[in-house]
């Protein structure tokens, strides 16, 4: 058995996972805004407590960890939502646990997963975004991840889409993320509603399907949703434009709200004079393995 952990901008999630990329038993935990003064330990003591409460029950060989951000073999040389830079997370852990550990971006190992057990395992020829806190990416072809040397590559969510727009916390202005990630979503949703920050995506979602034109929020949850979709098809549409993909897979919280921006999202893209090959269709599906796809894709 292997150990999969998903490192998150806003939760950690550990699970022990089979050798047919399935999870026996996972326990997963919220980061909270005062833990991040203290994010490593945070890490680092959930992480140790955890694997070893698994060893009394498994017999573990090896820790994979997906990470957002940039890594390296053993280092996280910049995560951003983190707030973590030069981190030795490898040398740390497997120090105090004593087994094999590798990281990778938490999008990657997503698209791992999605593409070797997911809505993604039909085709040859892929791109995998997440959207969450931020927006990851990932592309895949024969079933590989595109080899981009000795730093990962594919941080779809720091493209500049927007000529001098909102400062990111990567330190440039105008990036994809910025506008087009879940939390920018949910956050506008907020604003537009006069909502404060303990409003759940859940409650968000749950106005978005009863809005109705006679709801007095008929105009301004539009407004966010439109504005929104012309973002994400901007970044996406620019994608398909370079890569060509067979199908393009969605992770992240956008999953549970595929039911009211997917379609509108498809529609946005090929009738929007977006794509420099114009087609009638397009393949774009939401992930199926959820929040668990990072695990599973960890330790593979």
């Amino acid at each position: 058995m292997k150990i999969g952990i998903d490192l998150g901008g806003s939760h950690i999630a550990i699970g022990v996972v089979d050798n047919k990329g399935v999870i026996l038993e996972k326990v997963e935990k919220r980061i909270l805004d005062k833990e991040k003064k203290d994010i490593i330990n945070v890490i680092e003591n959930y992480i140790v407590q955890n694997t070893n409460n698994f060893r009394q029950k498994y017999e573990i060989t090896s820790i994979g960890i997906a990470i957002p951000g940039t890594v390296t073999d053993r280092i996280v040389k910049k995560s951003v939502n983190l707030g973590l830079e030069n981190y030795n997370i490898v040398d740390n852990l497997e120090e105090r646990l004593k087994l094999p550990i590798k990281i990778r971006n938490d999008a990657k190992c997503a698209a791992i997963a999605e593409s070797k057990y997911g809505v993604l395992k039909s085709y040859s020829r892929s791109l995998f975004l997440t959207l969450g806190t931020g927006i990851g990416g990932a592309v895949i072809i024969d079933g590989k991840l595109l080899n981009t040397g000795d730093l990962p590559g594919c941080e779809f969510g720091h493209m500049i889409i927007q000529k001098d727009g909102e400062p990111c916390k990567c330190g440039k202005n105008g990036c994809f993320e910025r506008y087009a990630s879940m939390k920018v979503l949910k956050d506008n949703l907020r604003k537009q509603l006069g909502l404060n920050e303990t409003t759940r995506g859940q409650e968000l979602l749950d106005l978005i399907r009863k809005n109705k034109k006679e709801d007095k929020n008929y105009e301004k949850i539009n407004k966010v949703i439109d504005e929104y979709i012309d973002y994400l098809s901007i970044g996406i549409s620019n994608l398909i434009n370079i890569f060509e993909p067979e199908a393009i897979g969605i992770g992240g919280s956008f999953v549970f709200f595929e039911d009211v921006l997917l379609e509108k999202l498809k529609q946005k893209i090929l009738k929007g004079n977006l794509l420099f090959n114009n087609r009638k269709e397009i393949v774009i599906e939401t992930a199926i393995l959820n929040n668990d796809a990072g695990i599973i894709g960890s330790v593979n």
